[in-house]
């Protein structure tokens, strides 16, 4: 059986930067009360002209870019998205359209916040099992379209932005097995749910989930990659909220991780959160080619999936 790996990564955020203190004119917050509940300190929003298909294509078009590869050499193309507007065509199809694809499988997965990592398997599997030798996996969502800006509780979190990664055939296995599941009978946890659909969470109860469930899974993904948590160069972890990511990271024991803090600078852009912070670190040289990084994506549907990857 042939493996796949990670060839090149991009991501893309919009040019409008929301700060804590543009918020505390729309909401009863401060940028005191935003960083010490959350640590976010801004959050990119895309405009009323910026569809997620949009997003996702700038993100792939220089993950392509950074692999020397043009649109005709993709053969699948997977969108991870829970904010697309329109049923169809899908974001997939419309990414290709936007990069000009030939004639490629197109698929959606909503998994809302881990939905990278979902996809990412798919992708793995699909190349594994011989239905694609070069996919597109791309992490989209668009939250300011679902935020209820005046919920303090919820509007601070959320931001705009997507990551993208090319995998392809690999004589040598670079993305791990994948470890996933979810708690359904807890999916009231997390909700974009109504019409117009709105986000809502119950804070506390993912809080507590993040922190005391996720940790033994997450060290077992490493174990099927055949690695220790000490072994990892890198952590990147869902980008939900800086005070559930310290914790989780620590409690996985990647000592000598790097541990992504994106969610800083980009507040929680759901599905795209994970390929966002994977690209900037290789952007900035931060892990080096080959290093092994755990993936990990949680959250919507109490849903989590991970896995080791080495990077591009």
């Amino acid at each position: 059986m042939i493996g796949s790996r990670i060839v090149a990564v991009g991501h893309y955020q919009p040019a409008k930067v929301l700060t804590n203190e543009d918020l505390a004119g729309l909401v009863d917050t401060s940028d005191e009360w935003i960083r010490s509940r959350v640590g976010i300190r801004t959050r990119h929003i895309a405009g009323p002209d910026e569809p997620v298909d949009e997003l996702a294509a700038h993100a792939a078009a220089k993950a392509l870019a950074a692999a020397g590869l043009v649109p005709g050499d993709i053969d699948l193309v997977l969108v991870a998205t829970s904010t697309a507007v329109d049923r169809s065509p899908n974001m997939a199809a419309r990414v290709a359209a936007r990069l000009g694809i030939p004639s490629p499988a197109v698929m959606d997965l909503n998994v809302v916040c881990a939905g990278f990592t979902h996809a990412l398997a798919t992708a793995d599997h699909a190349v594994r099992a011989g239905g694609a030798t070069r996919v597109l996996v791309i992490g989209a969502d668009k939250m300011s379209d679902v935020a209820d800006w005046t919920d303090r509780t919820t509007c601070v979190l959320v931001g705009d932005g997507a990551g993208a990664a090319v995998v392809e055939a690999s004589e040598e296995a670079g993305i791990g097995p994948v470890l996933w599941g979810s708690v359904p009978e807890m999916g009231h946890a997390v909700r974009i749910e109504g019409t117009p659909s709105r986000f809502a969470q119950e804070g506390q109860s993912v809080y507590r989930w993040a922190t005391t469930q996720l940790p033994p899974i997450a060290r077992k993904a490493c174990e099927r990659a055949g690695l220790e948590p000490e072994d990892l160069a890198a952590v990147v972890l869902h980008q939900a909220n800086l005070r559930i990511i310290e914790p989780l990271a620590e409690k996985i024991g990647a000592v000598n991780a790097v541990v992504a803090r994106d969610v800083a600078e980009s507040g929680n852009t759901s599905a795209a959160s994970i390929p966002l912070a994977f690209s900037k670190l290789v952007e900035r040289g931060e892990i080096s080619t080959g290093d092994p990084v755990l993936l990990f994506g949680f959250g919507g549907n109490l849903s989590y999936a991970g896995q080791v990857v080495r990077c591009p």
